[in-house]
């Protein structure tokens, strides 16, 4: 398997506000217009009157929608000539990130300027995986590899929480041990199958490549990153030798390995919106979430195959004290429990029955920089 993904063009600012633009147009001006006419038609009924909103509200609604579109087109045109380039700026790699978290699969469906493409990234640029970008890019490059994934909507740079603080990230400490940290970034709004593939291809293309023959690879994915990389490894590649072989160890950092609360109470959340038609209109808003975030309701095919000579090591948190508490029951870390995140189901056997499990107090983003976690580290990885 080999990359060919051709990099997009850099969005610029004027890009992301013609986004916005259609994206006023199908799903705000959509609600409220179809909030009106369930409203309307609801009154209508109980008066006994012809139902809908007019034709002059439809003719309303029908002029707003086509000022939007033509914003749209306009904004994209000058895009293309003038404009400062949206990832100039942290705020605005930040953006682009969480914009493809909630539509990235659309995003990419239409071609869009705003897609990200899986990617090493080095100073805030893509790194083309092939041996002089890579020798460029990696001067100091090391046969020990550890490749850092992020999660949903999270840039590249999540790994910075608090590096100024801690004096660094979790990279930076395991260079001292000599490793060489490799920071990917994806558009985590396609579906994770999907990014598995795609990071299958560039892990391929990047042991072909490195300065120096890769002696052993470490991965270490936040939340979702852990997901996709465990569906990395289940992809079967043509590559004379796998990537896979390498792999030594496998960190998963708040992983929805039995999925995510939060997406299941979303759906649910969507299903009650369309009992009443009034309502139905804003759970077409929930609904308008990507396929990656939908993906988390259940985490991966419970078929997915751990690698086996690889070490597994799963870290956990909880917003208490103790994972039995009950805020820690309901909760976990905010985001994923405790359960979902060491992949021990209430029934069946255990996901990862021989993984090393770290637990620590703190939140679900708290696991991007955290002492106890980086002390984990540096041990499994010694």
């Amino acid at each position: 398997m080999t990359s060919t993904t051709v990099p997009r063009p850099r969005a610029g600012v004027l890009g992301a506000l013609a986004l916005a633009a259609d994206t006023a147009d199908e799903i705000v001006l959509g609600t409220v217009r179809d909030v009106h006419g369930a409203v309307a038609t609801r009154v209508h009924t109980l008066i006994g009157r012809r139902s809908g909103t007019g034709p002059v509200s439809s003719a309303v609604y029908a002029g707003i929608g086509c000022g939007l579109r033509a914003t749209s087109r306009g904004l994209r045109a000058a895009d293309r000539r003038v404009g400062a380039r949206i990832e100039e700026s942290p705020a605005g790699r930040v953006l682009v990130s969480a914009v493809n978290g909630f539509i990235g699969d659309r995003l990419a469906e239409d071609g869009s300027d705003l897609a990200i493409t899986m990617a090493v990234r080095v100073r805030h640029r893509d790194v083309a995986p092939d041996r002089a970008s890579l020798a460029e890019a990696f001067p100091s490059a090391t046969g020990d590899v550890v490749v850092f994934l992020h999660g949903l909507a999270e840039p590249d740079t999540a790994w910075d929480r608090q590096a100024d603080e801690r004096g660094g990230r979790y990279g930076d400490r395991l260079a001292e041990q000599g490793w060489t940290p490799v920071y990917l970034r994806a558009n985590t709004g396609l579906p994770i199958a999907e990014n598995g593939v795609a990071l299958a291809a560039l892990l391929d293309d990047l042991v072909a490549a490195w300065p120096t023959p890769v002696r052993r690879i470490a991965l270490v994915g936040h939340s979702m990153g852990g997901l996709v990389m465990r569906a990395a490894c289940a992809v079967t590649t043509d590559a004379d030798e796998r990537w896979t072989d390498l792999v030594t160890d496998v960190v998963t950092l708040g992983t929805p390995h039995l999925g995510a609360p939060l997406e299941r109470g979303v759906a649910l959340g969507a299903r009650a919106l369309g009992l009443l038609p009034e309502s139905a209109p804003f759970g077409r808003i929930l609904e308008y979430r990507s396929v990656g975030i939908l993906d988390l309701r259940g985490g991966l095919a419970r078929d997915v195959q751990n690698l086996p000579n690889a070490r597994y090591h799963l870290v956990a948190a909880t917003l208490a004290a103790s994972h039995r508490h009950p805020v820690s029951e309901t909760l976990g870390d905010g985001l994923v429990r405790f359960a979902s995140a060491t992949g021990r189901p209430r029934r069946g056997p255990d996901m990862f029955p021989a993984a090393d499990l770290l637990h620590i107090r703190g939140g679900h983003f708290d696991l991007l920089n955290h002492p106890e976690v980086e002390d984990a580290l540096r041990a499994w990885l010694a």
